[in-house]
């Protein structure tokens, strides 16, 4: 009967952690579309660190803000493709109307996959019993991209889905 409790409280923490993972993906999509160059980044900063945040507390791990703000610009940084392409679709935006409608489609996508991988790489570094303490971004690279390309499917799917209706 112990191992029906456990594996029901397994089952609901998994089940949490893809809902904040995927609650976080949209609000960083929506955060995609604020037409303001820079602030969109800063936003999207924000949900980022509010998702940690979350994800650390299901799994008891503590959460300093400075030092996983350190690990996401490292993470996030490490990727210079990806993130040249966020900062240049965000920058983007202030050219009228053709770098605003550019903008307006790219970035959410782009800010809706990386949250993605970020979700998917702390959920498992924290699931092999990994703290913020012990990330060492070089050693998940590979694995964030490969999560934030499969990111980039799940927010065009998201994005398509939230278009017909």
């Amino acid at each position: 009967m112990g191992n029906d409790t456990q594996e029901n409280v397994a089952v609901e923490t998994v089940d949490s952690i893809d809902k904040t993972i995927r609650n976080h993906t949209i609000g960083s999509m929506g955060v995609g579309l604020i037409p303001l160059p820079v602030v969109d980044l800063v936003a999207l900063v924000g949900i980022q660190l509010n998702m940690l945040r979350k994800l650390a507390k299901s799994y008891d791990i503590p959460f300093f803000k400075d030092k996983v703000k350190n690990i996401l610009a490292s993470l996030i940084g490490g990727g210079i493709p990806v993130t040249l392409s966020a900062a240049f679709t965000s920058l983007m935006k202030s050219i009228p109307v053709i770098g605003q409608t550019t903008g307006a489609f790219a970035m959410p996508i782009l800010a809706g996959a990386t949250t993605y991988a970020v979700g998917k790489v702390f959920t498992q570094h924290f699931a092999s019993g990994g703290t913020f303490l012990s990330f060492d971004p070089d050693a998940v690279r590979d694995y964030y991209y490969e999560m934030f390309k499969e990111g980039q499917k799940v927010a065009s799917k998201m994005k398509k889905s939230e278009e017909k209706t």
